[in-house]
């Protein structure tokens, strides 16, 4: 299979030469480098590629002068970092690039938030882009090998996920996840000086694979791993934002009858969940289907909106009955929920209790045989 366009190359592509630095984030091997690629290509002979990954490319970097910048760059007109959050300073540097050579285009990739968000954040206030790419998306595929193609591979993707080598080098999912989930997943988490018992980090990546699509208790997890609860919630966050897992939280505007402070983790990419439990049994013969299919529609509604302007914010809802919806998003002007099935022929409706509290809501109720417009529409039911 060749390049699969990514949703977003369009609106980076309209950004070019704006002044302004684009910093793309996401995990490792989500497709970055090859789309920053496929978007310089037409400018080629006029970029300047950075490897952050590369010690000398650090030490070229480190304590920068403008006069030495315009030396690095000569006449290129684009400059790409790629994995810059291994740079020291690096906001500061790109703030100098900005404002030194404006025109001049910085684009910046980075795999792990916490690093080069916190260091781009105060140097590159009001000049910068910022876009999330994630593994490919159903919409994505769909653009790329056609609706009913996508259909076919449902199975798949719940099993195999949607990293791009994964999906374009069919045969070698097994051994590819293998080492996606070993050696790139810890990566940037086992460079910080905080991560020190990685052993204690795979037993919590485990754990929260075995509770996809459940409620997480932070005191569950610290008795079923022997870690404090702070320890706990600092290792959940980092994890988030290495991008291998991400939270949702509970829904509530009566504090008396709904459940609050609870969340549910769900994985960027099942592969990797799977891959960590060495599971890769077919659907048919699983007995987590249930929580990889809520796993993967609350994740692919996150692709489809991750780089809108204001997307709405996700959670789920639960009461002290036990009733449940399954998803929620609110936006500046409607609430919408829906109820997960993975049996095409079950019927369902949303809890009495949740109705009458919020008559106003939209529901749905999203299965195999209707769900690819609930992948493809960002707007609300």
């Amino acid at each position: 299979m060749s390049y699969i366009e990514r949703a977003v190359t369009g609106d980076i592509r309209k950004r070019l030469f704006s002044g302004k630095a684009i910093i793309v984030f996401g995990p490792r091997q989500s497709g970055k480098t090859t789309m920053i690629k496929q978007l310089v290509a037409p400018y080629s002979d006029d970029t300047a590629w950075l490897n952050g990954d590369s010690p000398d490319v650090r030490e070229l970097l480190d304590n920068i002068t403008s006069t030495r910048l315009r030396a690095i760059i000569g006449k290129k007109k684009i400059v790409v970092i790629d994995e810059a959050q291994h740079i020291n300073r690096i906001g500061l540097t790109m703030k100098l690039l900005t404002d030194e050579l404006p025109k001049i285009q910085l684009i910046a990739t980075g795999s792990s938030a916490f690093e080069l968000a916190d260091k781009t954040a105060e140097p590159l206030t009001g000049r910068k882009f910022e876009y999330r790419l994630l593994p490919l998306s159903f919409s994505e595929m769909c653009s790329n090998a056609g609706l009913l193609e996508e259909r076919r591979m449902l199975h798949q993707r719940l099993i195999y996920g949607a990293y791009p080598e994964v999906i374009t080098k069919p045969g070698d999912e097994q051994v590819l996840l293998s080492l996606l989930a070993g050696s790139y997943l810890y990566k940037d988490l086992l460079t910080l000086e905080s991560i020190k018992k990685p052993v204690l980090l795979d037993k919590l990546v485990r754990a929260l694979a075995l509770q996809v699509g459940s409620e997480v208790s932070v005191n569950e997890l610290s008795k079923l791993i022997g870690a404090d609860n702070k320890t706990i919630v600092k290792y959940i966050d980092l994890l988030e934002k290495a991008y291998v897992v991400f939270s949702l939280p509970a829904f509530s505007r009566n504090a008396r009858v709904e459940i609050r402070r609870s969340r549910k983790i769900f994985f960027y990419d099942l592969g990797i969940r799977n891959a960590i439990l060495g599971n890769f049994v077919p659907v048919e013969s699983r007995t987590d289907v249930g929580g990889l299919w809520e796993n993967y529609l609350i994740l692919e509604r996150l692709k489809l909106q991750c780089n809108m302007p204001f997307p709405p914010r996700h959670f789920f809802w639960r009461n002290i009955d036990q009733r449940e919806v399954d998803y929620i998003e609110e936006s500046a002007t409607e609430l919408s929920a829906w109820e997960f099935k993975w049996n095409p022929n079950a019927r369902g409706k949303l809890p009495a209790a949740f109705m009458k509290a919020y008559p106003e809501s939209k529901t749905a109720m999203i299965t195999p045989k209707n769900y690819d417009e609930f992948l493809m529409r960002p707007e609300s039911v």
